[in-house]
C-alpha cells in the first residue's frame, strides 16, 4: 500500500457524515467523530489567500478549524505554523499483505466478527471512550464491513472494526479492557478481522496508529504489519 491508498482507505472506511468541496479544500462534517472526519485537506493550487474561506467553512459547521497534513503537504504545514495552528496526534500507518495475518488464525472463541455490533460490544467501545458519535461512522461505511467480540479467559475482552474499500482492508477503534491487556486479545482480533477481510476479497490489511502509542506500534510490528506512511494534524 502506498500513502496515497492509505488516505483513500481512512477515508472510505472512516466517513465523514459530509463532504463538501470548497475552492482548493475539501471539507468534512464530522459530527463528534473525531479528527479523521473533521479535518480538511488540500487539493493542489492553494494559496495562502484560500485559509479564510477554509477557516470559515469549519467554523460555519461548529467546528474548530482543523487540516490533516499529509505527504506533499509540506507548504500547507508551514503556511498553518506561521498562522498559530499547533501540530496534534501525529500519526504513523501500518500495512501488510492479509495473508500474513491470516496464516495463523486465533483460537475459535478468542475473536467473533459480526454485524450489527452487540451491545457488550458497544458497552465496550464506550467504557473506551468511543460512544455513538463514532459508532454512527461506522455505520455510515458502505463497503464490507464487521465489528469484533474479543475475549479472553471466558470474559469479554474487547472491540474493533474492520472494513474494506476494493482490495484494502482498514482496522479502526481496537481497544482492550484494562484488565486483560498483555494477554493476546488485541492479536487475536486483528487475526480474526484479517482472515475476516481475506474472505470478503482483501489483499492488504492496514489501520493507523498515533505515533506516541509505542506499546500498539511493536505490537502491530511483531505481527510483520510495516510502516507506509504518516500524516498529522494543525489546530488553530
Amino acid at each position: 500500500m502506498t500513502p496515497e491508498d492509505i488516505y483513500a482507505t481512512v477515508e472510505a472506511t472512516w466517513p465523514a457524515a459530509r463532504l463538501e468541496r470548497s475552492g482548493p479544500w475539501t471539507i468534512r462534517e464530522g459530527r463528534g467523530g473525531g479528527k479523521r472526519v473533521s479535518a480538511a485537506t488540500a487539493a493542489e493550487g492553494w494559496t495562502e489567500a484560500d485559509l479564510p474561506a477554509a477557516e470559515a467553512a469549519m467554523e460555519a459547521v461548529g467546528q474548530e478549524p482543523l487540516f490533516m497534513i499529509r505527504a506533499g503537504d509540506a507548504a500547507l504545514d508551514a503556511a498553518l505554523a506561521a498562522r498559530g495552528y499547533r501540530i496534534v496526534d501525529p500519526v504513523t500507518a501500518y500495512a501488510c499483505p492479509v495473508g500474513r495475518l491470516s496464516a495463523e488464525p486465533p483460537a475459535q472463541m478468542a475473536a467473533f466478527p459480526h454485524w450489527p455490533p452487540l451491545g457488550i460490544v458497544r458497552d465496550l467501545w464506550t467504557e473506551s471512550g468511543i460512544g455513538p458519535e463514532r459508532v454512527a461512522v461506522m455505520e455510515r461505511v458502505a463497503g464490507p464491513k464487521c465489528c469484533l467480540l474479543g475475549r479472553q479467559n471466558d470474559r469479554p475482552s474487547g472491540a474493533a472494526f474492520v472494513a474494506l474499500a476494493g482490495p484494502f482492508a482498514m482496522l479502526h477503534a481496537l481497544e482492550v479492557t484494562p484488565a486483560l491487556r498483555r494477554l493476546g486479545s488485541a492479536q487475536a482480533m486483528i487475526r480474526r478481522g484479517a482472515c475476516w477481510a481475506e474472505a470478503a476479497g482483501a489483499h492488504w490489511f492496514s489501520l493507523v496508529v498515533t505515533t506516541a502509542n509505542a506499546p500498539a506500534r511493536a505490537l502491530y510490528e511483531a505481527l510483520g504489519m510495516e510502516e507506509v506512511g504518516h500524516y498529522h494534524y494543525r489546530l488553530k
